[in-house]
């Protein structure tokens, strides 16, 4: 993140922001499947920031078939885990490099100062990223504790597929709770 910036400062890059309303699923922008949308209407001073894909049911389904066909090709599970740690790494480094716009995008759509935009949910999200890329090599399976003619393990492996409810209070860091978590192995 930057310097301090003024309110003059703010408001010019709160100007300069171009917010895209479509819904991204399978890693494409998209407009919801019926066409519509909602304003997103800032608290801050009433402005529409965009018009929001208004997602349903056909929407939920193709993430989450999209989000299907993605797990069972296992190109993130089956993924080495340093390799698995270098990208989530780097998006913690990346959510760094544009706290100021990501703070900036979290007030216009919430309404909390700016400071605590910054320093609670930019560094929160970029934290949360950053501690799950770092466990990843080294949260391990295990051995139970049991009787000497006899093998318990645990074993860590993905789950799938899981949707997720981010609250409306603290939109981006919880949603990083719940991105980094697919990082690391699960157990079932």
């Amino acid at each position: 993140m930057s310097a301090k910036k003024s309110r003059q400062d703010w408001e010019t890059l709160a100007q300069s922001l171009e917010i895209k309303g479509q819904a991204l699923i399978g890693g494409e922008l998209r407009d919801a499947e019926s066409g519509d949308t909602f304003a997103c209407i800032s608290p801050v001073d009433g402005r529409i920031l965009a018009n929001v894909a208004s997602c349903d049911l056909a929407d939920a389904n193709l993430a989450v078939s999209n989000a299907r066909a993605m797990f069972e090709s296992g190109a993130w599970a089956q993924l080495p885990p340093a390799e698995r740690k270098k990208v989530v790494i780097r998006f913690a480094e990346l959510i760094e490099e544009n706290g100021d716009e990501l703070a900036l995008l979290e007030t216009l759509d919430m309404g909390k100062p700016i400071r605590y935009s910054k320093a609670v949910d930019v560094a929160g999200a970029a934290r949360a990223i950053r501690w799950s890329g770092e466990a990843v090599d080294k949260i391990y399976d295990e051995l139970a504790p049991t009787p000497h003619n006899e093998i318990g393990m645990v074993t860590r492996e993905p789950v799938g597929v899981v949707a997720a409810i981010v609250p409306w209070n603290f939109p981006m860091l919880m949603a990083c709770w719940k991105l980094a978590l697919p990082s690391l192995p699960v157990t079932q």
